[in-house]
């Protein structure tokens, strides 16, 4: 099987997204050897802060394109799917910030909080708008949420709707 994942969000390191979504990916590709990966990574100033070239079954593919386009991109108006960026895969990742549309790959997403929901004076209104329309394409065609808690699972189900049957938690570290 080809997984694709997108770890654009390394770019932000020492954040608890990065740091989390690092351990995620080196955990799979380390234990697993069977499937092969393909990494997506976006950012137009900073260049990928891990090497991944000692993993004989991980392939990065490296873009300079800001957030900024891949949320208008992807986020509002839905169009190129991830597969015309990084080829055919079966499953395809995503994380913090875009949720590209896919051709034939089922999505999976990690979901870490529901902040722009329940604590929207507190957030910055570009990020609350962002998040939106990316939890938007989530609900609609994401197979499987691996939440980060309990407390983001139920958020999920509570303020999404979405139904128990496409939510997981993975916890950080492990």
């Amino acid at each position: 099987m080809k997984i694709g994942i997108d770890i654009s969000q390394l770019a932000y390191e020492k954040t608890g997204v990065s740091n989390y979504l690092l351990s995620f990916v080196k955990r799979l590709i380390k234990e697993d050897d069977k499937n092969d990966y393909v990494l997506f990574y976006s950012s137009l100033r900073k260049k990928l802060p891990i090497d991944f070239s000692l993993y004989k079954n991980v392939t990065v593919k490296t873009f300079k394109l800001p957030p900024s386009v891949l949320d208008v991109l992807w986020n509002k108006l839905h169009l190129v799917p991830i597969e015309m960026f990084i080829g055919p895969v079966d499953v395809f990742i995503t994380s913090d910030w875009t949720e590209p549309p896919v051709i034939r790959a089922k999505k999976a997403t990690i979901l870490y909080d529901l902040i722009v929901y329940k604590y929207p004076n507190e957030t910055h209104k570009k990020i609350i708008e962002v998040q939106k329309r990316k939890l938007k394409w989530v609900k609609k065609e994401t197979s499987k949420i691996l939440c980060i808690s309990n407390s983001t699972l139920e958020d999920a189900k509570e303020i999404l709707g979405i139904e128990s049957k496409r939510l997981s938690v993975s916890y950080p570290g492990l």
